[in-house]
């Protein structure tokens, strides 16, 4: 009897076992193992040292081991869109997630439709930064430089799914020019085509214009935000040098669509909490980036609507 009851009681502790090892991962208890978060641009890039920022202060929050992994371009976010639909599988990417779908046609994901938003993460100034060779100096100089030999001037991006690619092309249509692009592995790989004359043009993050522009490496003509940035208070905004155009980049998370709603909040307010801490926001604006937070639902509409827009954009174009 006594074997029947040993037996018994524990057959009963490994089904229990076997349950508690199995049950699903909810907001209570996430995250339940390492999370990866997915980078699809190198090593080095604004993203890229976001997501590190991030992922050492929720790897404290939620006392797991959180992962950066740099995969460039659409493979990098295509594994996230098929990764199991858990949360512990992130995408942290820029705002040219929304063209993936117009710049690659065969990308195995729909930008939208196959993720959940869970915050912007930050809004980067960008400045278009010029070899210092080229024999134009200013905006105006640019622009006329480009009409009177289209098709000769050219930008450096990333990337076509990136926000500087983003930004090159919507340049090109606001100054009715004829630029061309040249798409680079990485960020600093397309930089450094512009500091050696490999490359015309570049849209820059502030940090990196101001570095490079006060090192006589490069040129920076405008910058692409409503106001002058008081770090860089000698360059004007493009509408300033005569060309009305703004352009908003930022940076966000994502997660695989599928993830339980309640796990996409409770990421999302530990995201939050962390954007908005003292340590993670003083390590941004030391990266001269401007910290902004959303809810999934902002998220959301943002990726939605940005892709409607930026389609329409491009497709009149013709890009």
């Amino acid at each position: 009897m006594k074997r029947i009851l040993s037996f018994v009681f524990g057959a009963a502790a490994m089904i229990a076992g076997c349950i508690a090892f199995t049950a699903p991962v909810s907001a209570q208890n996430f995250p339940t193992q390492r999370v990866t978060i997915v980078v699809p641009f190198g090593a080095g890039s604004v993203t890229d040292i976001m997501a590190r920022i991030l992922a050492d202060d929720l790897g404290k929050r939620w006392n797991q081991q959180v992962l950066v992994e740099n995969r460039p371009g659409i493979a990098g976010t295509a594994g996230v869109a098929k990764a199991a639909p858990d949360g512990h599988t992130l995408l942290l990417t820029s705002n040219g997630h929304t063209v993936s779908n117009l710049v690659s046609k065969t990308a195995p994901f729909d930008a939208v439709k196959d993720f959940a938003g869970i915050t912007r993460v930050c809004n980067v100034p960008l400045y278009l930064i010029f070899h210092p060779g080229t024999p134009a100096k200013n905006l105006k100089e640019v622009i006329a430089l480009a009409k009177d030999k289209p098709g000769t001037l050219n930008f450096s991006s990333p990337g076509l799914a990136s926000t500087t690619f983003i930004a090159g092309a919507l340049f090109r249509k606001a100054a009715g020019i004829n630029i061309q692009h040249v798409p680079f592995k990485s960020a600093p790989d397309a930089v450094t085509a512009v500091i050696r004359g490999d490359a015309h043009m570049y849209f820059a993050p502030v940090n990196l214009s101001k570095e490079l522009a006060e090192a006589g490496k490069v040129t920076a003509i405008a910058s692409a935000t409503a106001k002058r940035i008081p770090d860089m208070p000698n360059t004007p905004t493009f509408t300033e040098a005569g060309l009305p155009f703004v352009y908003d980049s930022w940076f966000g998370m994502l997660a695989p669509v599928g993830v339980p709603r309640d796990i996409v909040e409770k990421i999302n307010r530990d995201v939050v909490a962390s954007i908005k801490s003292a340590d993670v926001n003083a390590k941004m604006k030391a990266q001269f980036v401007i910290p902004i937070t959303d809810t999934p639902a902002e998220m959301d509409k943002i990726i939605r609507d940005e892709t409607a827009n930026l389609t329409k954009v491009f497709q009149e174009a013709g890009i």
